[in-house]
């Protein structure tokens, strides 16, 4: 790894996310070149808090646009304060209603609502945007990102073309409910982010959950190992490892049997038929069987 690499995933280290090698080294290249850094991989193995991490690192704004289905370009860029708008309007006479700067004066700054992408434009390289979960918008939307992210400009009609000086790094998280166009994979930097190892989830979850006793996490964190070769619909991610963990130091267990185990499931499985299947092997869950 270069020293560069390096010191970035050390500085990450120091605001308790824990990189690997290949997820640094992407981070890195994707500051220098300018590009953006589509992240794919399984719910909860830290997609999203790499953002909030370089943000922190960089000493950068964090801002974050969350997608959803039926999300459109107005809800992500701008929108007019239409009650202020009429307000201002209704404070007005009749005469003054005439005047073409009256008229001008209801597109003006205090009316225009900034949404994400917009303040991203606009904070530029003083940003980081993270564009999450973008596989839950639809084809339309992931379209006109492809857009916005090639010339980082948005145009207004009443006010005119704003423009980043520099863009600000951008990411994108996807848990593949759905596959991208190849047009927006083509546009990013691509970086696959899969379960860690033992070891080094295992450093995770100290650095996360500092207090709790590192035999107990080794046994939770080879139990949740263990989960994710079962048949889930929903396997456990890192966060739901940290989760156990945290709920377990709560009702100050300090073994995971399965009688603990099962009272505190709901920390790691959360989908009514994943709890049938892990029950029935909880016993082997647990030890290891």
């Amino acid at each position: 790894m270069s020293a560069p690499v390096d010191d970035l995933a050390g500085r990450l280290r120091e605001v308790g996310y824990l990189a690997d090698r290949g997820l640094a080294t992407a981070a890195h290249v994707a500051l220098r070149l300018g590009r953006p850094l589509l992240l794919e991989g399984e719910v909860g193995v830290g997609k999203t808090e790499i953002s909030k991490a370089l943000a922190e690192v960089l000493d950068r704004r964090l801002i974050r646009l969350q997608c959803y289905e039926g999300i459109d370009a107005h809800q992500a860029l701008y929108e007019w304060d239409y009650a202020r708008q009429l307000l201002h309007i209704r404070a007005l006479g009749a005469e003054d209603l005439r005047g073409a700067e009256t008229v001008a004066s209801l597109y003006g700054p205090e009316f225009l609502l900034e949404r994400p992408l917009l303040a991203a434009v606009r904070a530029g390289s003083g940003a980081v945007l993270l564009i999450d979960e973008v596989d839950r918008a639809d084809d339309e939307f992931e379209a006109f990102l492809l857009e916005l992210l090639s010339d980082f400009q948005v145009t207004i009609p009443e006010i005119g073309t704003v423009r980043a000086a520099e863009p600000p790094l951008v990411v994108l998280t996807s848990n593949r409910t759905r596959e991208l166009h190849d047009a927006l994979k083509r546009r990013c930097l691509y970086h696959w982010v899969g379960y860690p190892d033992a070891e080094r989830e295992l450093a995770i979850v100290l650095t996360r959950a500092p207090g709790v006793a590192e035999d107990l996490a080794a046994k939770v964190v080879a139990a949740v190992g263990r989960l994710r070769g079962l048949d889930l619909a929903k396997p456990p991610g890192v966060a739901e490892t940290i989760d156990w963990v945290r709920t377990l130091d709560v009702v100050d267990a300090t073994d995971l049997d399965a009688e603990v185990a099962e009272d505190t499931l709901g920390a790691v499985v959360k989908d009514r038929d994943d709890l049938d299947v892990v029950r029935s092997q909880l016993d082997r869950i647990v030890a290891g069987g």
